[in-house]
């Protein structure tokens, strides 16, 4: 299954980098899954293998884009049990799986940006 997904988040490249930085994060963004990275970017994002329920691939490519990110989402990946599957029955996973990521994103999106509008500056820090 080839999934993508892209969202934009009104915050710089490296506050979304950090929401991916730690490993622990994955398993409750990606609770079936085992990743590792084999590409750090950085604010650019990350590169993982996958294995798990799924075999493959998976990237987030953090895009700047004017006031804010493009967050990418790839998951290139099979079934690891290998057992046949029909079309309908992968269609139904990947879907799920699409809908997943853009959950995640979308939960990002309102904890990072936490009510700021894109083309907005930020809310100045206040010092306690």
């Amino acid at each position: 299954m080839d999934i993508v997904d892209e969202t934009f988040l009104a915050v710089p490249p490296g506050t979304v980098a950090a929401a991916f930085a730690d490993p622990r994060s994955w398993s409750a963004y990606w609770p079936d899954l085992v990743l590792e990275v084999y590409t750090d970017r950085g604010d650019a994002g990350l590169r993982w293998t996958v294995r798990g329920a799924l075999v493959g691939t998976m990237e987030v490519w953090l895009e700047p884009v004017l006031d804010g990110t493009v967050l990418h989402y790839f998951l290139r990946a099979r079934p690891a049990d290998g057992r046949p599957r029909g079309r309908r029955e992968l269609a139904v996973e990947a879907d799920r799986r699409a809908r997943a990521a853009k959950a995640i994103a979308l939960r990002l999106k309102d904890q990072l940006e936490d009510g700021r509008p894109p083309g907005l500056p930020p809310a100045p820090a206040v010092d306690g």
